[in-house]
């Protein structure tokens, strides 16, 4: 049975608490989530000197995620009013960024409804420039259509290795999730990619995009699949590390 205690440890700094959660896993694992609370998993044979060592070692990190925390929050406080000038924000209210690059948003009264991107602004031409509803759809509906070009265009790429080895050109979802960047239906020729991946580098979003094609030949986290991703992607650690370092919005 899985146990949660409460612990802390006290570095140069000052004291990190953390909770500890103790089950069957390899490595020690540790995540801060987006209320600057620290968890940790190890396997129960894991001594606790060795766990506060490695919440030592880990400081600088879990203080830079809080501080990437407390920015965000306060920024997701301040009303989105989709005006020109400001940095377009989501419903959400988290700052949009698509492939890794800030937009911001301008906004000017035009004879139809219009939106294009230069690749520093998005561009908004409005019949109505004063109704934020309308101006919060166009942008809506256009960032749709960004997404799903954007990873189609990353699918597409990363296709035709897989297809030496008999994959069928897979149907590609989008969804927001919580807790997972892509999932797969190998034997239903589906992949389902996070939306908020669209906000990281491409380099981020095709890691992932390979590592969820690897598994429709290997369904697990096999040596044989991990030898396949290497061979395929020799780079996936230093992505899969960007990755991790890009996520504060994610939760457990």
């Amino acid at each position: 049975m899985n146990r949660l205690q409460s612990c802390a440890v006290r570095d140069r700094t000052g004291e990190i608490r953390y909770v500890l959660e103790r089950k069957a896993v390899k490595n020690i694992n540790l995540r801060v989530r987006r209320d600057g609370t620290v968890y940790v998993s190890a396997a129960p044979s894991v001594p606790e000197e060795r766990i506060n060592s490695f919440v030592c070692s880990n400081a600088s990190f879990i203080r830079k995620a809080r501080e990437k925390f407390s920015r965000r929050a306060s920024v997701s406080s301040a009303p989105k009013r989709y005006v020109s000038g400001e940095t377009f924000y989501l419903v959400s209210g988290e700052t949009f960024y698509l492939a890794g690059r800030a937009l911001r948003l301008k906004v000017e009264k035009g004879r139809k409804n219009s939106i294009t991107s230069d690749g520093v602004y998005i561009l908004l031409q409005a019949r109505e420039p004063g109704d934020s509803d309308s101006r919060r759809r166009l942008v809506e509906k256009y960032l749709e259509k960004q997404y799903r070009e954007l990873f189609a265009s990353v699918l597409k790429e990363a296709y035709p290795v897989f297809a030496k080895y008999g994959v069928p050109f897979p149907v590609l979802r989008l969804r927001k999730m919580k807790t997972k960047w892509g999932t797969c239906l190998p034997q239903k020729g589906i992949i389902t990619l996070n939306t908020l991946l669209a906000r990281l580098p491409r380099n981020c979003i095709e890691y992932v995009t390979v590592h969820e094609l690897c598994h429709f030949i290997y369904a697990n986290h096999s040596r044989q699949f991990y030898a396949l991703l290497t061979a395929i992607q020799p780079d996936w650690r230093q992505r899969k590390t960007l990755l991790e370092e890009s996520v504060p919005f994610m939760a457990d």
